[in-house]
């Protein structure tokens, strides 16, 4: 262990499965960004519209090559402890625009001191959250993701999660959701996110 790892901030990185303006899945991972900066974590956010991938297809990396938006993201996972995801639910499956991001990183080969894209998140903590109007708060989704992320990118998964139902009435402040219960369940989320991204840089 050395004095700069051991002492320095984690590093998050946020990520919504929505791009959509007003999303309540971009106000959960604001709530939950806010959270980890409280507790002395650094997060940056993503957003995966603006890496402007487009539909997964191997021929265009036979042809074009390697999307920029893929090795950003890769370089982003590279770069950060830990992750905070945020996965609306579309008809009971995480996002076609999460998925298909995850998926162009999956292929993202070793380039000098970068790691492929499998690499770059193995062994990191991830922190799963929902939203939705609905009843289930989106978690019929989580599972998947859980699944896809540990699986997948061998990422350490927080048994924890949130589902925030009736999400549209959740955000009345910045930084903290409008349930009591909820919002100390998300605490204990991102803490834990943030906990293990900690030991992580001091092992």
């Amino acid at each position: 262990m050395t004095a700069t790892s051991s002492s320095r901030a984690p590093r998050l990185l946020a990520i919504s499965g929505s791009a959509r303006e007003g999303s309540l899945n971009g106000k959960l991972l604001a709530v939950a960004t806010a959270k980890a900066k409280a507790l002395g974590a650094e997060v940056n956010t993503v957003d995966l519209r603006a890496l402007a991938l487009p539909v997964f297809d191997a021929d265009l990396i036979a042809a074009q090559g390697m999307p920029a938006g893929a090795r950003q993201l890769r370089d982003l996972m590279a770069a950060h402890d830990g992750l905070l995801l945020a996965s609306p639910e579309y008809n009971a499956l995480p996002t076609p625009l999460l998925l298909n991001a995850l998926d162009w990183m999956s292929v993202v080969q070793v380039e000098g001191d970068l790691p492929g894209g499998t690499g770059a998140t193995a062994g990191k903590p991830a922190g799963l959250m929902a939203a939705s109007p609905g009843a289930l708060g989106g978690v019929r989704a989580l599972p998947i993701v859980r699944t896809f992320l540990s699986t997948n990118f061998a990422m350490v998964v927080m048994p924890e999660q949130v589902g925030v139902p009736a999400a549209d009435q959740q955000f009345t402040t910045p930084d903290r959701l409008s349930s009591d219960a909820l919002d100390q369940m998300l605490s204990k989320l991102v803490a834990s996110v943030v906990r293990q991204a900690r030991w992580r840089i001091q092992g």
